[in-house]
């Protein structure tokens, strides 16, 4: 079967005022073994008081890579400078493509911010290869209504196709590379098999609850699983109801330069995304 390394969140801080995050990767070094996913931010759960300044993360910069956000309790609205906007709540997904370079802001949605709650959701970040990274940028609004719930034999649980395939159901996200990326609930004492391409990079994080994978591998909240497929099935079986994040994907063998809210392939690709930046080629917000 094929090896499992597991990783414990390896930062913790606060992405502006507003997302106290547990970070998964990239503070555990492991880019080559979860390319083409450069970065697990886990935000929350975590409580917010009512306020009427909705707290959150203002005006920054992209270039060269994708943000896809996952809400499970929560709020959160998105502005840009390519003149997209909207909010994400419980079961949406956002997926920006920042490419060539882009501008926004992630904030509490105003009307849940004034009433306060818990807020928890995943932030990745998604490579670009080269040939992409100065595209146009793009914006996905996935509502929870458009991304296919496919139920696991055996009444097992279910699962929730965000990009690529599973079950025969095709997931709403446009992506770049070839990319599986699955919300997963698997119920307590029961088991199911995932199979992926050979060669593909498999990150399993587990959002509550605890399971086993390949049957000696106990993974708990908060902790990601990683390994490389073999096209073998990895055997999952859950010792209490568990919900997971699975992330799996082609890599990409590219060098990769990042610096803050850009990611490249070289120091010079960098220096011109700051230039550019500041030269206000990538936009402001109003």
């Amino acid at each position: 079967m094929d090896q499992v390394r597991l990783y414990e969140p390896g930062s913790t801080h606060v992405v502006g005022d507003g997302f106290h995050v547990r970070n998964l990767f990239p503070s555990n070094e492991i880019d080559r073994d979860v390319s083409p996913f450069l970065m697990l931010d886990y935000a929350g759960p975590t409580f917010y008081p009512a306020t009427d300044h909705p707290r959150g993360v203002g005006e920054h910069p992209h270039r060269g890579f994708e943000t896809v956000t996952i809400v499970y309790q929560g709020k959160v609205s998105h502005r840009d400078s390519a003149g997209n906007s909207g909010v994400i709540g419980p079961g949406d997904v956002q997926w920006m493509t920042a490419a060539s370079g882009v501008v926004h802001e992630e904030l509490h949605e105003r009307d849940w911010a004034q009433q306060g709650g818990t807020l928890q959701a995943v932030q990745l970040w998604v490579n670009l290869p080269s040939s992409h990274k100065m595209t146009a940028p793009r914006y996905q609004t996935l509502e929870t209504e458009a991304i296919p719930l496919v139920p696991l034999e055996g009444r097992a649980g279910s699962v929730r196709v965000i990009a690529g395939e599973f079950g025969g159901a095709k997931g709403p996200a446009t992506t770049v590379t070839p990319m599986q990326l699955l919300d997963l609930r698997l119920l307590a004492q029961r088991g199911m098999a995932l199979r992926f391409a050979l060669g593909w990079n498999v990150a399993l994080f587990v959002l509550s609850g605890q399971v086993t994978v390949n049957g000696s591998n106990p993974v708990g909240e908060a902790q990601l699983a990683v390994l490389a497929s073999s096209g073998a099935p990895i055997l999952l079986e859950a010792q209490e109801d568990a919900m997971l994040l699975v992330m799996a994907g082609e890599p990409i063998h590219e060098p990769i330069a990042r610096y803050g809210p850009f990611v490249m392939n070289r120091q010079d690709e960098l220096a011109q995304a700051v230039n550019d930046y500041r030269a206000g080629k990538m936009g402001h917000l109003d």
